[in-house]
């Protein structure tokens, strides 16, 4: 079918990726559009679908992620078109898209929703591991039985989570910032948490309500490609459910964390030998310290650039992502954000005419609402797709529609360490300077709430534990209303605050 692309009249809408951003937005499509093909470009068999969808409030949002079949989708959707291909060459200016079948794809409208590929610290160490997706979680469990001990570099949703499931194994923890979850907590919500890693795991699980669904059916073939390029959707907050996180050793925890410090040099085995540097045991508590050479010899040795060196059985790296926008580059002349994702404005369009993105793959360049910032998180991936959809259905009609109400408040709930967390507006006091104050309350094992204000207005809060206060701090944060009046009576466990604001 090779040859010139005919012209555009002929396109049908067309979205690029299996994830949340493109499935959203290809169902959406299908919604608003049920007389016309639509067609989804996935380079993976299984696609991820949003259910068991809760609006908890006026901006959070709960749901699920589910591994499926494309040919699910298709049955639900009976307009949507899955094509099981990688894409070769984007032409913007012909409208058309190449995939790697052969085939190409006129299009009147296009969405990029390509995701983004965990960065590596190193890439083509087969004692590093990146985990992105469900296929490199199995990938990891898998090397895990053989281990004693492991090193985590990163401190983000992934890494949070890990340190917290692995057991049975040392895991040296290194992060570059003072406190663990940086991208998720300050300090005093990482310590109220850094205590339960402390504290022993209790032996019965909490029957988690995510259900899990893998791909073992169509293992075989997903990992013949997987091994060719790293393609796969992104992990969700219960990732780890169903994976049995055990290393070989016979205890529950034993936590080590190196922070302040990145990664500075791997050296395997025989480099290290060569090198006739020593490495360290694994500090056994906080009293000893006595630094001791490791007798043990270990696979992989790191060096860290606080200069210590740790012998392990792998490394896992948990350093964020980089949005995937290579596939599309060439021969485009797109605007490309400090982040390295394809620049949309308000209405989720690229800098190239008919071409929308959305999801991981694309960096946020319209002039946020104040409380708003884009993180790379699946609630934001699910709005921006459904959003993007949205614009493309009005566009096409030549219409316009108004900024969706998901973007005037940034609004995340997630779990970590079997504690509910929910994160509002900025609240970590992002781009506020020094000009804000924080009020905090903390029960220990329980509950840390911590509000973000400035000129006594709520910009931002942290509820993590079952707190009840999630409804009223969004409309606090929303309505901008003058707390002044209440001081620090507004975190004070006597008085009932929903009653003061409904």
């Amino acid at each position: 079918m090779e040859g010139p692309c005919s012209p555009p009249t002929a396109g049908k809408f067309v979205v690029v990726g299996g994830g949340i951003a493109g499935v959203t937005c290809a169902e959406q499509l299908a919604i608003n559009f049920p007389s016309e093909d639509i067609l989804l470009i996935t380079a993976s068999p299984v696609i991820k679908a949003v259910t068991n969808f809760k609006q908890v409030s006026k901006v959070l949002e709960e749901f699920d992620v589910e591994e499926q079949p494309s040919t699910m989708l298709e049955n639900r959707f009976p307009n949507i078109k899955v094509i099981e291909s990688g894409v070769k060459q984007l032409k913007s200016k012909e409208h058309c898209i190449l995939t790697e079948d052969g085939n190409q794809h006129i299009y009147k409208k296009l969405c990029l929703c390509a995701g983004a590929k965990p960065k590596l610290i190193c890439e083509g160490n087969p004692y590093v591991l990146g985990i992105r997706d469900t296929d490199s979680a199995q990938e990891f469990q898998k090397q895990l039985t053989k281990a004693k001990r492991i090193m985590i570099i990163g401190n983000g949703g992934i890494a949070l989570e890990l340190v917290y499931e692995i057991e049975g194994c040392e895991v040296i923890w290194v992060i570059k910032d003072k406190a663990i979850g940086n991208t998720f907590f300050d300090a005093g919500a990482a310590e109220f948490l850094t205590s339960k890693l402390i504290d022993e795991k209790p032996e019965a699980k909490i029957a988690q309500k995510r259900t899990r669904y893998t791909t073992e059916g169509w293992k075989k073939e997903v990992q013949a490609r997987a091994n060719a390029g790293n393609i796969g959707s992104a992990l969700g907050p219960d990732w780890h459910e169903g994976l049995d996180l055990k290393g070989t050793k016979e205890f529950s925890h034993k936590i080590h964390i190196e922070t302040m410090c990145e990664v500075k040099k791997i050296y395997l085995q025989e480099e290290f030998r060569i090198s006739e540097k020593k490495s360290l045991t694994f500090p056994r508590d906080h009293h000893d310290q006595s630094v001791t050479t490791d007798k043990e010899i270990w696979p992989v040795y790191v060096e860290l650039t606080n200069e210590k060196i740790y012998g392990c059985d792998f490394i896992v790296s948990a350093t964020g992502v980089t949005p995937n926008i290579e596939p599309f580059l060439c021969g485009n002349n797109f605007d490309v954000g400090e982040d390295g994702g394809l620049k949309v404005d308000d209405h989720m369009h690229t800098s190239l005419p008919d071409i929308y993105a959305a999801g991981d793959i694309c960096t946020a360049s319209w002039h946020p609402s104040p409380v708003w910032q884009q993180m790379r998180l699946w609630t934001q991936a699910r709005q921006m797709g459904w959003y993007a959809a949205k614009c493309m259905a009005t566009a096409s009609v030549g219409e316009s529609i108004d900024m969706d109400f998901s973007f005037e408040l940034f609004a995340h709930v997630t779990k970590f360490f079997n504690y509910k967390v929910v994160l509002l507006g900025k609240y970590n006091a992002q781009g506020l300077g020094s000009n804000h104050e924080l009020l905090l309350r903390c029960t220990k094992g329980q509950e840390y709430i911590k509000a973000v204000l400035q000129n006594g207005r709520m910009m931002g809060a942290v509820l993590i534990g079952e707190t009840d206060l999630e409804e009223t701090f969004e409309n606090l944060i929303l309505n901008q209303m003058n707390l002044s009046a209440y001081g620090e009576d507004l975190l004070d466990p006597n008085i009932d605050i929903e009653d003061y604001f409904d």
